[in-house]
């Protein structure tokens, strides 16, 4: 579950964030808007679903999986092929959300 609700909350975020890009950056219609902040929303609940006690580990976590998923987004829908720095640094940056998320953590003595 965690894993879906991080890609599904990366590709919101992703497509809602390139909608204003297209917008402003390759003069398409303000009518962008409308589905990229429904996306951005998306997103934002989705982030909410994985099980964690604490939101910024989440976060966190979820940063490696934003920027894979940034990187698979470059190749396959903006046609650019990634190479192997970007291969590279979204290897490292999934290694790193995967010691974040699941790490093993002490009890928390409050």
């Amino acid at each position: 579950m965690t894993a879906l609700a991080f890609v599904g909350a990366a590709l919101a975020e992703i497509a809602g964030c390139f909608a204003f890009w297209a917008w402003l950056r390759l003069d398409r219609s303000p009518w962008w808007i409308a589905p990229g902040v429904a996306s951005l929303c998306l997103f934002a609940y989705l982030l909410t679903l994985p099980q964690s006690d604490y939101a910024g580990r989440s976060y966190a976590a979820y940063g490696g999986v934003y920027i894979a998923s940034a990187v698979i987004w470059l190749w396959a829908i903006e046609g650019t092929k990634p190479d192997r720095w970007d291969v590279l640094g979204a290897t490292l940056c999934l290694a790193g959300a995967m010691i974040i998320y699941f790490g093993p953590r002490a009890a928390n003595v409050g």
